[in-house]
């Protein structure tokens, strides 16, 4: 089997170059010129500065440097991009570019194609679950995205398609490879999981003391409201998913992002703020508000002026709470919407083509 150089951490790659005896600057510099500069083959990589003949002899006959294909690019109106992955693994997988004002990127990447959870306002959960994405297939999104983007990539979510902690330790190697100095010099805070609650993850997460944000999705507070779009309250109620949220709360002496998903008529009245007020009494959060985008037309976003009585009955909570733009609507790009099909916008041409 060939040595997948898009798929190791720092002290996976020197174990994996150890019969070349390289020194600790060599090892780092071929994780720098796969993950730093992008380099686009592993030839590249062997004529890297500093690369020692004996660990290039290595390289060129035991590694590669997988690629996923781009099917197609389309952009929005607002400027989010949404890139097709097609992996040569099997699947087609979604990722967004978010453009943060006119200084940077954040890149929302997929970690499974499709997804077990069949939240019933998510057209990725429709889909079913098919696999967990390896850690190449991850950072690729990634690293295809950032070579296309015309200002730097400051921030990555796993708010794409998949469940990112039901695809644990592919997900955790690929952050500690985005967040690595000679990596892509992410920092840490600036990537963040969201999860519909998969407590025994979260737990572990909080054990292993990560520097990455989570984000949990609530949606309701009250379980026989939340059950109905989430079906994993059934396997991990919401005490259960509470109680890990203090936990990590505490632990982190922050904030926990609570993701609410506003849908009208169903999770918008003074009884649902109230749930949140006694859910969440003692535990310190801010709240993320986001309309949801449902194709099917099944769930619709609340108006404007049912959303600012929602917001005026959230102020019992006494914490921040803020509305989360979704943006990239007409191309599927916005939050619940990937589904590995074509939307509208404006079809890209890949860099560099003809006309």
């Amino acid at each position: 089997m060939k040595l997948n150089l898009k798929s190791l951490s720092l002290p996976e790659l020197e174990q994996a170059l150890s019969a070349a005896q390289p020194s600790p600057t060599a090892v780092r510099k071929v994780f720098a010129a796969v993950f730093a500069h992008g380099a686009a083959s592993v030839e590249e990589v062997c004529q890297a500065p500093q690369v020692p003949r004996r660990v290039a002899e290595l390289l060129r006959e035991n590694a590669e440097m997988p690629r996923l294909e781009v099917v197609e690019r389309r952009r929005a109106d607002d400027g989010f991009v949404k890139y097709l992955f097609a992996s040569p693994l099997g699947g087609r997988v979604e990722a967004v570019r978010i453009p943060i004002f006119d200084e940077k990127y954040v890149v929302c990447v997929s970690s499974q194609v499709g997804c077990a959870l069949a939240c019933d306002f998510c057209m990725t959960g429709k889909l079913g679950f098919q696999r967990n994405l390896r850690t190449w297939e991850i950072l690729d999104q990634v690293m295809q995205i950032r070579a296309e983007a015309d200002r730097p990539v400051r921030g990555v979510v796993f708010m794409g398609m998949g469940e990112p902690l039901l695809n644990y330790t592919e997900t955790l190697r690929a952050a500690q490879i985005l967040s690595h100095p000679a990596g892509f010099a992410i920092a840490g805070p600036s990537i963040t999981f969201s999860t519909a609650g998969m407590v025994p993850a979260i737990r572990r997460y909080v054990r292993e003391g990560h520097p990455y944000r989570l984000a949990f999705s609530v949606t309701s507070a009250i379980p026989e409201k939340r059950i109905q779009v989430l079906p994993i309250e059934k396997a991990h109620p919401l005490p259960e998913l509470v109680d890990a949220i203090r936990e990590y709360a505490t632990v982190r002496r922050e904030r926990a992002m609570i993701a609410y998903v506003t849908i009208s008529g169903f999770n918008m009245g003074p009884e649902d703020a109230l749930a949140l007020k006694e859910t969440f009494e003692g535990i310190p959060i801010k709240v993320d508000l986001i309309d949801v985008t449902d194709p099917t037309g099944k769930y619709l976003p609340p108006s404007a002026e049912e959303l600012k009585a929602f917001r005026d009955h959230l102020q019992i909570l006494k914490a921040p709470i803020a509305r989360r733009y979704s943006g990239g609507k007409e191309i599927g790009a916005a939050c619940g919407t990937l589904e590995a099909s074509q939307y509208g916008g404006v079809v890209l041409p890949s860099p560099g083509a003809a006309g």
